[in-house]
């Protein structure tokens, strides 16, 4: 029995097949019909070619799902099942990729351009409002990484110091990889005593933003936490190991808004564990651009000479830290060898001021140095900003044999344009304009062989710099001169050609090196991103006579912790911030194009001011035709005057009429030939008499008799007076005793002969040939007071 009838043994009929019930046919086929059926080659085919088909379908329909859709909350939030709207800031950043554009962006991997959100910093910075992050001064310090392992690096520093409980810490993850924060802080042990306040600055779409977009979420994010928390600090790790478009961006958008960074070392986590224990206050103050400098001067190689003298202009407010770090600097170092120590450093402290004209900030940095002896006297100027390599010394010292002293140097006709060796190479046009591109070795020198044309070569630039730079004494001098007779001159209404990032006595210098056709020269170097001298941008700060425009404060903006902080932006071509180098520390020679192989001076190419190649011909022309016009429009001169010979150490030719000065407070040109000094009593204008009543005239006239009569030991006013006398013989008296005043200053007398008598002075005057009285040109006539 088959299996169907055991289990259903209670009827048999339905054990049996269909078969059982179909007519018998006495047909001998029958028994063929119980055999497999067989299916059509061509129906196999067809199934086959189905199944292909549906396997191409599905695998297109996975390839091409749609993947800016989103997830789904509605089946998974209750308040949308109810009809309540979800908050848009508590929903974590999409995590699916962008849509990709038309066009293939160069970055495979990071192409979105998308607008910008920040899904979770509006919520971290609400929590903080507590800390008093609405005022300028508080306890903020911000921690700031762009990769994760930058942040490893820092965070055990962040949390040190929220330990310490000195300052309100805050970290900020401004990066691209979309770790969550929790994940982070788990990785780094950051979890239960680390007592930080977390943002996630990182925008939507991080992983696949490109470049520019990243720069303007670092930029964005920033001002944001400027806006909420004011941190009086920022501290990141080592640039080498940071993303290039956060370490840039933050450095520009520190120095928009004011605040200092602190760059740590590779190794701060086990050497700079002390700045922990700093509050806020003393770390905005230790990373002071003076106290920078003042180190990198110190490390420096002085080939075992004697140490420079160094002058330090201190601002008007000075920081605790800076002040504390000059208590205890001393310059030179005290030698080990207990030889005997004397002080080379020179402390100069501003006075503040309200306002400061860009005269007065020119004049009170050139007369801060003056040459002892012009030959081997020079000054170096350091911006604050400036970091200096060991090898700075010798490169100096190198360059000022070469082109200053040396025989050869001397006989070249091109040698006594030079006015000077700058440190540094900078990046841009003084005038903000354009990058500054070098110029490379175009023709072969006269003094080498073998050159390859186009490689890197020192360069002439007619451009003065206020960062590094070394000035010859005998051309500082020539400043001087130059700067006493230009600030005799009215203002003019010249455009200026220099930047107000830079300070105003380059403007001043710049038209004495147009004139006179100086030029400095301005290293190249043959390792790429090595120099001798960097400037750290990040602590700039906006000359003292050129203040910052006072600008309306924005009132805080109310921030809702349920909505994302949105950006829309525009992308456009951005220029290249400014590059610091890396200091070399190898030799110099190493560093130096061709070996160190120094270039004659003809043989250097020589830039105008705009960047122009000039050649010697042209060179001399242009000044020519600056000084003309400069003599006509500023110097005073008239056209057909001749120019005056020229002086050693003295610009005075390019100027006319120095006897007139001008007047700043008065807003004219005063002529000294129009004032009489008397010893050193002020200036009194000549009193045109003419104007004043006769009666008035007349008493004035007896006054002055009288008082010098008392000076002279005498009373006039107990004498008897003939009347009609007294008119005759007090003009007389009044007009003996300014000629004795006169003769006194001459011979530098010091005081008046007491046993003169008043009748000795009267017989004095009445041999003396009289002028008409009537003649008001006499009276009115000025006297050359003494010192003029």
């Amino acid at each position: 029995m088959s299996w169907l009838g055991r289990l259903f043994t209670g009827d048999e009929e339905l054990g049996k097949k269909d078969d059982d019930h179909r007519p018998q046919t006495n047909n001998a086929s029958s028994a063929s019909s119980w055999s497999a059926r067989k299916v059509s080659p061509v129906f196999r085919k067809r199934r086959i070619v189905y199944g292909i088909c549906a396997l191409l379908f599905i695998y297109v329909f996975v390839k091409n799902i749609p993947n800016d859709l989103g997830p789904s909350t509605r089946d998974f939030d209750p308040r949308i099942n109810q009809g309540a709207k979800l908050p848009e800031g508590r929903l974590d950043p999409p995590a699916n990729k962008p849509k990709r554009p038309a066009t293939p962006s160069e970055a495979e991997e990071h192409y979105h351009d998308g607008p910008i959100k920040f899904y979770k910093l509006a919520s971290s910075l609400h929590s903080v409002a507590r800390l008093g992050g609405q005022y300028e001064s508080n306890k903020n310090v911000l921690f700031a990484a762009s990769s994760l392992k930058s942040a490893s690096e820092i965070i055990p520093l962040a949390c040190e110091m929220a330990r310490w409980e000195r300052n309100d810490v805050h970290f900020a993850i401004m990066g691209r990889d979309d770790m969550d924060i929790q994940e982070i802080k788990s990785l780094n042990g950051a979890v239960d005593e680390c007592n930080v306040h977390w943002h996630d600055a990182r925008p939507d779409y991080s992983r696949w933003s490109s470049e520019f977009r990243m720069e303007v979420s670092v930029e964005a994010s920033m001002e944001h936490i400027q806006t909420f928390v004011h941190p009086q600090v920022i501290i990141i790790d080592s640039p080498s190991r940071e993303d290039t478009f956060f370490v840039t961006t933050l450095r520009s958008k520190a120095r928009d808004i004011g605040k200092s960074i602190i760059e740590l070392p590779s190794d701060a986590t086990e050497n700079m564990m002390w700045i922990t224990r700093l509050d806020s206050g003393s770390l905005a103050g230790s990373s002071g651009s003076l106290v920078r400098l003042l180190k990198s001067i110190e490390s420096a190689d002085y080939l075992g000479t004697r140490r420079p003298h160094l002058t330090i202009e201190l601002p008007a407010e000075i920081e605790a830290a800076t002040w504390r770090y000059l208590e205890s600097f001393v310059w030179p170092p005290v030698d080990s060898s207990g030889a005997s120590h004397a002080s080379q450093v020179s402390l100069r402290h501003r006075i503040p001021r309200r306002t400061l004209t860009e005269y007065e900030a020119s004049a009170r940095l050139v007369e801060s140095f003056y040459p002892v002896r012009t030959k081997d006297s020079h000054v170096l100027l350091l911006s604050p900003q400036i970091e200096l390599s060991p090898l700075y010394y010798h490169y100096l010292i190198y360059h000022l044999l070469e082109y200053k002293y040396s025989a050869h140097g001397k006989e070249t006709k091109n040698s006594p344009h030079l006015m000077g060796i700058s440190l540094e190479l900078p990046t841009y046009f003084l005038n903000g304009s354009e990058p500054l591109v070098p110029p490379m070795m175009e023709k072969p020198p006269s003094n080498r062989k073998g050159v390859t044309l186009g490689e890197p070569t020192p360069f002439l630039w007619q451009a003065p710099n206020s960062n590094a730079a070394l000035y010859f004494g005998d051309k500082w001098i020539e400043f001087h001169s130059f700067l006493t007779a230009r600030l005799s001159k009215p203002p003019t209404t010249r455009t200026k050609l220099i930047s107000k990032k830079h300070p105003s006595w380059l403007e001043l210098l710049l038209e004495l090196m147009s004139a006179r056709r100086y030029s400095l020269l301005y290293p190249t170097f043959s390792i790429d991103d090595e120099a001798i001298a960097t400037v750290h941008n990040e602590l700039y700060q906006v000359p003292e006579e050129f203040p910052r425009q006072p600008s309306t404060p924005a009132s805080v903006p109310e921030l809702n912790p349920d909505e994302p902080l949105s950006l829309v932006y525009e992308k456009k071509a951005r220029p290249p911030p400014n590059t610091e180098h890396s200091l070399s520390s190898s030799t110099l020679l190493s560093i130096l194009p061709n070996s160190g192989d120094l270039p004659e001076i003809p043989d250097l190419p020589l830039l105008a001011f705009d960047g122009s190649t000039l050649t010697q011909k042209q060179a001399n022309d242009d000044a020519w035709t600056f000084t003309e016009a400069y003599r006509r429009d500023i110097g005073g001169c008239k056209a057909e005057a001749e120019i005056t010979k020229r002086e050693p150490y003295s610009a005075l030719d390019l100027f006319c009429h120095l006897d007139q000065v001008y007047d700043p407070m008065n807003d004219q040109i005063s002529d000294p030939k129009n004032t009489v000094r008397h010893g050193s009593a002020q200036k009194k204008p000549q009193v045109d008499e003419d104007i004043i009543p006769a009666a008035q005239k007349e008493s004035a006239k007896k006054e002055a008799s009288e008082h010098l009569a008392r000076q002279a030991g005498k009373d006039t006013a107990s004498r008897p007076k003939d009347k009609g006398d007294n008119s005759k013989e007090t003009q007389n008296e009044f007009q003996a005793q300014m000629a004795r005043q006169k003769k006194q200053a001459e011979h530098g007398e010091e005081k008046v002969a007491e046993d003169k008598d008043i009748d000795d002075l009267t017989e004095l005057k009445k041999q003396e040939p009289k002028k008409p009285a009537e003649d008001p040109k006499s009276e009115a006539a000025p006297e050359r007071g003494p010192g003029w």
